[in-house]
């Protein structure tokens, strides 16, 4: 019978301090906004709001002629709130004035090199999917390392599950060295406990993107955007025949396609180091697969 007393008036004391304290908290919201609201205004813009409000009635028989003065001191402000309160209209005629300089900036951008970064320093994971015949849609797994742009695995799964996405990334591991950081979105699968206590007892940073911003992890999402662009274009019509053109796509990816951004050379040229220059090829194939969706020479080093 203590006990629960006890217990009873533990409750009651607490919802009594959160009631205090939410009351204390509304008082000095209600302070910091109305100090907010009056802090941008001039003295004189101030005293005139503030007579406006009742808090200071006018005195004097020249206190009613003040308030045309006062307004004149709002205007700066008044055409500064103004000027952040733009509509689609005044974006589309400012963009079509400086059209010339938006391109140049753009075409800067894209063309632009990443800086060079160590092998192995961040590996970017992400999922996507490829419809089937049957309509079912099979998800895909890669994993790209950022220095060279190798797709270290291009995989479909049978489940989506963190222990799946741990098994993969420890077998990668094994196979291609361990990495000091992972990339990847906040999908629950990458946000879960079990996921992030593996990296963990991995030894593996964690770095998550900001939630709505998928450039972030930019290169793994231009890798999916060059496989969908030719696999899109092929019908499969079970996981194994899916799982082996995945296989014929990364190896075109890794081994024929050069890549842009690393100077004309392909992916496993760079993970390599081979420099043309140096390290002329020992033998030159040609490659085609997919229909002829994927072909050109695979240059043997």
């Amino acid at each position: 019978m203590l006990l629960t007393v006890l217990v009873w008036l533990n409750l009651f004391t607490l919802l009594l301090h959160r009631a205090t304290w939410q009351a204390l908290w509304r008082r000095g919201l209600g302070y910091r906004a109305h100090y907010r609201d009056a802090s941008h205004l001039s003295p004189h813009a101030t005293e005139a709001r503030l007579g406006q409000e009742g808090s200071h009635p006018p005195e004097g028989p020249h206190a009613a002629g003040r308030l045309p003065v006062h307004r004149a001191q709002l205007q700066p402000a008044l055409r500064c709130e103004e000027t952040n309160d733009r509509g689609k209209t005044f974006v589309s005629e400012l963009l079509r004035e400086h059209r010339y300089e938006v391109e140049n900036l753009r075409r800067h951008i894209k063309n632009a090199r990443p800086k060079p970064v160590p092998r192995n320093l961040v590996w970017g994971l992400d999922l996507t999917g490829k419809t089937m015949l049957d309509g079912r849609t099979r998800l895909v797994l890669g994993i790209l390392e950022h220095a060279s742009r190798a797709a270290l695995r291009l995989e479909a799964l049978e489940a989506k599950s963190s222990w799946t996405l741990i098994s993969k990334l420890v077998g990668t591991i094994r196979r291609h060295g361990k990495l000091r950081a992972v990339r990847t979105d906040n999908e629950a699968v990458f946000t879960s406990r079990t996921f992030r206590f593996a990296l963990f007892l991995l030894g593996i940073h964690h770095q998550r993107i900001d939630p709505g911003c998928p450039w972030q992890n930019g290169r793994v999402e231009r890798f999916f955007g060059t496989l969908k662009a030719k696999v899109d274009q092929l019908a499969i019509d079970s996981f194994d025949s899916l799982n082996n053109a995945l296989a014929e796509f990364r190896f075109f990816y890794n081994h024929v396609r050069p890549h842009q951004n690393l100077a004309g050379l392909t992916p496993a040229e760079a993970w390599a180091g081979a420099d043309p220059l140096t390290n002329p090829p020992r033998g030159e194939y040609w490659f085609e697969a997919w229909d002829g969706l994927l072909s050109g020479y695979y240059l043997r080093r």
